[in-house]
């Protein structure tokens, strides 16, 4: 006979967003179960997404600078890779942090049950697992996330055509590796690859990588990852794959000199879908879109007022952060409080090399909806710190309102960009002035320079860089935007004003990222 266990709070899944929320509702005093079918918590996020991808990332960025450091008059040894010790390292930081949500849990009392979920009702739950349960619940917080799209006619018998999660697991290291889709999974594993030697191809179905992403803020990636990978294909399809002697045999239309080429391995990163099916909301009121996230109010309550939804199952951007906001909202939400999903800004980052982040209102934004924005950018090669660090391909920008001189946006890339973007979104979230960010004093000599420094180019008031009013369209609508140009190299401004009205023309879909981050 199954089990039967009564919560006040009941959380389907045990992913970022889930236990923030689970902690958060204990905090405040309620009895909370938190089901997750993994046997350890943390989510996609922690046991395949952020956190391995991460440690990898950040093993890949060591190898690189080693090798650039020659430049500087430093030479070191070719590196040595043992990539089972690699792996070995990378789950010991996963198993680590999985420990600590496993003791914060115990220590507010918030049981974890382990197992499939399905709602049986509107107010009960069935888990099966090594032991079957009931959970009957007040209230509902749903936080199952998402998974990576899969292409059913690329799964082939041989093994070697993996999503990210397989990609985490780079024991043994494939030769060549083609990677399909140029966004956040694709470039970030793409270079963790190419770092421990692998030779990598990437192929993209849109006119540039990113996509979504301001032009300018891409355009340093593109050119760092058109230097590291053994071709960067952009408007290509793949139009098949096959088991082949010795590896997988693909086919290509577009932009590519050899339509048929044989790879080691071939990972696929084309996006990710919300995981709202086969967990019984047929058995509840919870209504779901033509895309799969569920319906949910700013208070995340569906339209079954005890059930919520939160992270990615909820809506895009599918990003680990952003769950866990929702979910103490939601959580607070439940328990009385007046709490409302009522955020400005969400950052998101790029954890390549260069790094890209942004937050806020995005120029391709504006130009897709057709309002009015003003932006400064500040380029890193007038940054101190930048030249001493060897990133000076860098960039930061401010979007603000014409109207107000709000800052409702910042874009940057360069080293450091995942948190230097907190600013940012600090900024947008307390409604801060150009005037304010430009007069808060920054230490010298810091990245984190360049942000009062592009607020100085939008007041004219800049030190090092030489900032001019201009004409430009930016959503459609005339505006002038503070030229960054410099003073010391004429043809600099040129290009820069040149890229700028690229930039505001482009249009490559929806701004909102899909990654393993939620």
């Amino acid at each position: 006979m199954a089990e039967t266990i009564a919560a006040d709070v009941l959380v389907l899944g045990a992913g970022p967003g889930g236990y923030a929320a689970a902690f958060r509702a204990a905090d405040l005093g309620m009895q909370v179960v938190m089901v997750d079918r993994a046997p350890r918590p943390g989510g996609i996020c922690l046991h395949h997404g952020c956190i391995p991808s991460k440690a990898l990332l950040h093993a890949g960025d060591m190898i690189r600078r080693a090798r650039e450091a020659e430049h500087y008059g430093l030479r070191f040894g070719e590196p040595q890779i043992d990539t089972e010790k690699l792996d070995g390292w990378k789950q010991q930081v996963i198993d680590e942090l999985a420990a600590g949500i496993d003791a914060l849990a115990e220590q507010r009392d918030v049981r974890i049950v382990h197992g499939r979920a399905h709602f049986a009702g509107p107010d009960r739950i069935e888990v099966l697992g090594e032991h079957a349960v009931m959970i009957t619940f007040k209230h509902c917080i749903i936080a199952t996330g998402s998974r990576s799209v899969q292409v059913r006619d690329w799964r082939l018998p041989s093994g070697r055509v993996v999503d990210s999660y397989d990609a985490l697991n780079i024991h043994p290291l494939p030769e060549n590796l083609l990677v399909i889709g140029g966004g956040y999974i694709g470039l970030e594993l793409g270079q963790v690859y190419s770092a421990l030697g692998t030779r990598v191809q990437v192929v993209e179905v849109t006119e540039g990588v990113l996509p979504g992403v301001d032009r300018d803020l891409a355009r340093p990636l593109q050119q760092r990852i058109d230097e590291m990978f053994v071709g960067v294909h952009l408007d290509t399809r793949v139009t098949g794959l096959k088991d082949v002697e010795g590896g997988v045999k693909a086919s290509f239309s577009g932009e590519v000199t050899e339509p048929d080429t044989v790879f080691d391995k071939v990972l696929v990163a084309v996006g990710r879908r919300p995981n709202s099916d086969g967990i019984g909301l047929e058995n509840t009121e919870v209504s779901v879109d033509d895309q799969g996230f569920i319906i949910n109010d700013a208070q995340h309550r569906t339209t079954q007022a005890n059930i919520y939804a939160i992270g990615d199952v909820a809506g895009q951007p599918m990003l680990a952060h952003k769950a866990s906001y929702e979910g103490k909202v939601a959580a607070e939400v439940l328990t009385g409080a007046a709490s409302a999903d009522d955020r400005r800004a969400v950052p998101a980052v790029v954890f390549t090399d260069p790094e890209v982040a942004w937050c806020g209102v995005t120029e391709t934004q504006a130009q897709q909806e057709g309002f009015e924005v003003a932006v400064a950018r500040f380029p890193w090669k007038r940054s101190g710190r930048a030249q001493t660090l060897g990133s000076t391909e860098g960039m930061t920008k401010v979007i603000v309102d014409p109207a107000t001189n709000r800052i409702i946006g910042v874009g940057i890339v360069g080293r450091g960009a995942d948190n230097m973007i907190s600013e940012g979104v600090f900024a947008c979230e307390m409604g801060a002035s150009v005037e304010d960010l430009a007069r808060s004093i920054h230490p010298h000599p810091t990245l984190s320079e360049t942000l009062s420094g592009a607020a100085e180019v939008f007041l004219g008031s800049a030190t090092d860089v030489l900032a001019r009013k201009r004409p430009q369209r930016t959503g459609g609508k005339q505006e002038t935007e503070p030229d960054a140009s410099d003073s010391e190299d004429e043809n600099d401004g040129k290009d820069e004003a040149e890229h700028a009205n690229e930039d505001s023309a482009a249009s490559d879909g929806p701004n909102e990222p899909n990654d393993d981050q939620g």
